[in-house]
């Protein structure tokens, strides 16, 4: 029974079949995505919510490697994901499954769907690239301010903080169409294939998996959220990324526009020169969605159906306002999170 199937209501032995999960979540207050004795994990919580909606059998409710889980990508504590692929062996015979398995998660981990597959899937390895986002207020372009005559004891003075009048008239800030531009411009300087040996950890110049593809890096149009702060959103689709890649691809952008430096300076750290970039919070980061357009070609020459977010848009759209964007904002508002990481450099 545990390996071929479960079992109905009738004692009837139902087919399992591997699938694609498509589903999204807010990871705030969850250790990650994936399964960890002891801690509450995203994992966890949907594994529960299968066995009771009856998609995993009983049998096999103690443990989840039976079902042949995978992953498309890990998240760590605390990051969200709007668009991620889970796999294993479903019993999908209810067409009610998918409803069922929502009424037993919690409101911020949702299943959009999900999509036969053949046995031999792997949502890690098929998974030929990845969208993140990573939402930021765009006071953070806001010229440096002028250093203070006495720079505080970082260690002993705790956590930077702007007043409540200074945090006030940074969050009426707009964004301006020359800034905006220099944005646009320096993302750009990311697309193509380039070493990002100084974008991560414990890797060397010459080590070859120090280089990643970028395929774009887009920023949207400002827009309010809140209590009328402006942010953008910034998108950049890759193959694969490293440990703080895109925090420190960030961090790079904001430090250069914001000081009006030569937007080239990217590129210069690309080179063999070891160069010492911060990280972005990572409170602005989520995985957008992962992306299987190998596969899918290879589907749709023989008539399979494919890996998209496309048919649920409408659905992650509104669940990312409400579930991800709105306790990432309230989060900035209560600990002014990039404010405080921008003050940390300043005073040096």
């Amino acid at each position: 029974v545990t390996e071929e199937g479960g079992e109905g209501p009738s004692g009837k032995r139902l087919p399992k079949r591997r699938v694609a999960l498509l589903m999204g979540f807010c990871g705030t207050g969850y250790h990650g995505m994936q399964v960890n004795p002891g801690a509450k994990t995203i994992e966890s919580e949907l594994f529960g919510a299968l066995v009771k909606a009856g998609a995993v059998s009983s049998d096999n409710a103690d443990n989840i490697q039976k079902i042949g889980f995978g992953r498309a990508a890990r998240t760590d504590k605390g990051v969200h994901a709007a668009g991620q692929v889970v796999s294993f062996k479903m019993i999908i015979e209810d067409p009610e499954i998918v409803a069922k398995i929502n009424e037993a998660l919690p409101p911020a981990i949702r299943v959009w769907g999900f999509v036969r597959t053949p046995n031999s899937f792997n949502a890690k390895n098929l998974c030929g690239s990845r969208i993140y986002e990573y939402l930021l207020p765009t006071h953070v372009f806001l010229p440096p301010r002028p250093k203070p005559d006495q720079v505080p004891d970082i260690k002993e003075a705790g956590p930077l903080r702007s007043s409540p009048a200074d945090m006030a008239q940074r969050r009426a800030y707009r964004i301006d169409t020359a800034t905006l531009t220099s944005v646009r411009e320096a993302l750009q300087q990311y697309v193509g294939t380039h070493n990002y040996y100084n974008f991560t950890i414990q890797k060397k110049f010459n080590d070859p998996s120090a280089k990643r593809v970028i395929k774009s890096f887009e920023c949207s149009e400002p827009m309010l959220l809140a209590d009328d702060t402006e942010w953008v959103s910034l998108k950049i689709h890759g193959q694969s990324f490293m440990m703080h890649q895109i925090r420190k691809m960030v961090a790079l952008v904001i430090l250069l526009v914001r000081s009006s430096l030569p937007l080239d300076l990217i590129r210069r750290c690309m080179t063999a020169d070891r160069v010492n970039i911060p990280k972005a919070p990572s409170l602005g980061l989520l995985l957008d969605q992962v992306v299987y357009d190998g596969f899918n070609k290879r589907a749709a020459t023989e008539d399979r159906p494919v890996i998209k977010f496309d048919p649920y848009l409408a659905e992650i759209e509104a669940f990312k306002r409400q579930y991800i964007y709105e306790p990432l904002v309230q989060e900035e508002l209560r600990d002014d999170v990039f404010d405080s990481w921008l003050l940390f450099y300043e005073a040096f």
